[in-house]
């Protein structure tokens, strides 16, 4: 768990089976959920939707992903929680790119 606390986690939207995860816009959603949650300096406005910083929809590997950034922890850990939940909830295949100086490391 040490990895999770000090790096960025991608929830894969593969199933622990290898099952494409539904809905399509899956990523699009949670990351939505979680677009409040956002540093200071981040407004939140303009009048349309506008993902946190924190956590991002994005591919890995040409499957669909959520990036959870560790800042968003720090910031509000029920957050944290609940997307880290949400795939465990899912069933959801999950890596994490440690924080480091060197080059990025992929833990399972």
């Amino acid at each position: 768990m040490e990895s999770r606390r000090n790096g960025k986690v991608f929830i894969l939207g593969l199933t622990q089976q290898g099952e494409v995860f539904r809905p399509s816009d899956w990523a699009e959603r949670l990351a939505g959920v979680m677009s409040q949650f956002r540093p200071k300096a981040v407004p939140a406005h303009l009048g349309h939707l506008v993902y946190s910083p924190w956590c991002v929809p994005s591919t890995y590997n040409g499957l669909k992903c959520v990036i959870v950034h560790p800042e968003l922890r720090e910031c509000e850990l029920m957050a944290w929680d609940f997307c880290i939940n949400f795939a465990h909830d899912n069933n959801l295949q999950t890596r994490t790119v440690l924080s480091s100086p060197g080059p990025m490391a992929l833990a399972a």
